[in-house]
């Protein structure tokens, strides 16, 4: 029994580092320029048999990466809209933890906001459509309906709003913006919420 567990968490553990130097590797060389064989040696794999093992191709470790990113993120997101009432406040919570994990974990926000990976991941969801993004879209709406959001069309605020909060975080990831992205995060929140916000 206590084998069986070791081996279960030695897996886990082997996994775990495959889909963290393929992340890296991913979002520092591009998708199509890295090879199994690089994502071995950047795991501290022995041997290709091993890795093959756990994921067949490129594409499944590509595809288990996306999972796990949108899987977070849902969680995350669910978590949020449970301890805040007002949509404002779920939308800055979500920015909260855009900007926290631009800092944090920047290469999930590379994978995320500057690779492209319809391009290598045609069979999954856009991320526009994935679940935790129709959740966002469930938040605008509901702020529209309680007059906290200008009554327009919700994918229309969606854009104008995340569009002002990605752009600055790709900008920060890019190092077209010098600071960390917390130092961004309180006038990012201002404008993005500023063209959105009804004022009555």
């Amino acid at each position: 029994m206590d084998q069986e567990k070791l081996d279960t968490h030695t897996t886990v553990d082997t996994q775990d580092q495959i889909l963290l130097a393929a992340l890296k590797l991913f979002t520092e060389k591009g998708y199509f320029n890295t090879s199994l064989i690089d994502i071995k040696q950047a795991a501290g794999i022995k041997t290709l048999a091993i890795l093959y093992q756990h994921f067949p191709t490129k594409y499944a470790i590509a595809a288990a990466l996306y999972a796990n990113i949108i899987d977070s993120l849902n969680i995350s997101i669910d978590d949020i809209r449970r301890r805040n009432q007002k949509s404002s406040e779920q939308l800055r919570g979500i920015v909260d933890l855009l900007f926290k994990l631009t800092d944090d974990a920047p290469d999930v926000m590379r994978f995320l906001l500057l690779l492209r990976f319809n391009e290598f991941l045609p069979d999954e969801k856009p991320l526009m459509e994935s679940a935790a993004f129709v959740k966002i879209i469930k938040i605008i709406q509901a702020g529209i309906k309680a007059g906290e959001i200008r009554n327009v069309d919700s994918a229309l605020i969606n854009t104008h709003f995340f569009g002002i909060i990605n752009n600055t975080l790709r900008s920060v990831l890019s190092r077209e913006l010098d600071k960390k992205a917390d130092a961004y995060q309180a006038q990012t929140w201002l404008s993005a919420w500023n063209v959105i916000a009804n004022k009555r």
